[in-house]
């Protein structure tokens, strides 16, 4: 990566302020087709998708829609991240590296106005690395986990730890990181802004619309599933840098085998003893669900939503650490965690 670092940072024109798009994803169909759409309204320089395997067609709508269409290599396991790094490394091997490229998941669409605010904003800012914005569900009425989702996206305006699978990135900044951690299953943005901060870098979360997001999670199933991976991600995260200063999700790690291995083992101890006791600590658990709900207002649905699914959500997230931590004593790798 050094040698386009280097293209990147001594270039004169319109190399440094120029912003390329990476593309991922498998079997998006028409979500895939509006998103590369989307790219080139905003009127990103070039385009490259990163395809994982997909049998839908994918592969031929983007080379239609003007794309650079890269393969992975499904001989090794999947990730994410080995796709965004697929995609950089062939952003990176063009004669005019870019100053700037947009990361976008291939389900999403990026709003009209998002580059030229996020652009202008990197411009004024040196220091920031990573800006990201509004990120929307498309089609929140749908079902209760895409509103959740909806929700869950709606993070803080300002300096931030952590940006989402779409943000705006310096390239340099990102090359000289070496890029996303190609082992993670889950957790890869985290955990590469942790490093770019590391580094001395900033990230910024901007009060603008970015993208609209298509979760498409109408069953319990797929949002058990997204949730457990989350507690992978967790319980990887905290391994890889739970150490002081960062205590990178460790305690999202801890909380979820609280409520979700502790506590139910506690009750059932406690019923071998006092069926009183035991009805006292489960109480613990619709205490919880109220004092969630009462943050955003009780007399809010989403509220009693957001509050319900966050306690449920532990018993998925303790399921997602306690596999992390049965392969690593075993000393394998898990496999990818899809929910679609």
């Amino acid at each position: 990566m050094g040698e386009a670092l280097d293209a990147v940072t001594q270039r004169d024109g319109s190399g440094p302020h120029a912003v390329d798009a990476i593309a991922i994803g498998r079997n998006e169909g028409t979500r895939l087709v509006e998103c590369l759409a989307s790219l080139r309204r905003a009127g990103v320089r070039r385009i490259v998708y990163v395809d994982s395997g997909s049998t839908d067609g994918s592969v031929l709508a983007a080379e239609a829609a003007g794309a650079q269409v890269v393969l992975l290599d499904m001989a090794r396991p999947f990730t994410a991240a080995r796709a965004r790094n697929a995609g950089l490394a062939a952003i990176m091997a063009h004669p005019e590296p870019p100053g700037y490229v947009q990361m976008i998941d291939g389900d999403c669409i990026l709003q009209p106005d998002w580059l030229d605010q996020a652009r202008d904003f990197l411009d004024a800012h040196p220091a920031v690395v990573v800006v990201c914005g509004r990120r929307r569900e498309r089609f929140p009425g749908v079902s209760v986990f895409n509103r959740l989702c909806d929700a869950e996206w709606n993070t803080p305006v300002g300096e931030s730890l952590a940006c989402g699978g779409d943000a705006l990135m310096r390239l340099p900044a990102l090359a000289a990181s070496g890029g996303y951690r190609e082992d993670l299953i889950a957790g890869e943005e985290p955990e590469l802004c942790l490093r770019l901060r590391r580094a001395g870098g900033t990230v910024w979360r901007l009060d603008a619309e970015m993208t609209l997001h298509d979760a498409a999670m109408t069953r319990l199933g797929q949002w058990w599933r997204r949730t457990r991976r989350a507690g992978h991600a967790f319980a990887e995260g905290a391994a890889l840098h739970g150490a002081p200063p960062d205590r990178h999700w460790v305690a999202e790690a801890r909380r979820a085998l609280l409520w979700g291995v502790a506590l139910p083992l506690a009750i059932l101890l406690a019923a071998l003893v006092s069926p009183a006791l035991a009805l006292l600590l489960a109480l613990a658990y619709p205490a919880q669900i109220l004092r969630l709900a009462a943050r955003r207002g009780l007399s809010d649905r989403l509220s009693w939503d957001i509050a319900l699914f966050a306690v449920l959500g532990r018993f998925a997230e303790a399921q997602g650490v306690l596999s992390y931590l049965l392969n690593r004593l075993r000393g394998r790798r898990a496999g990818l965690i899809e929910y679609k």
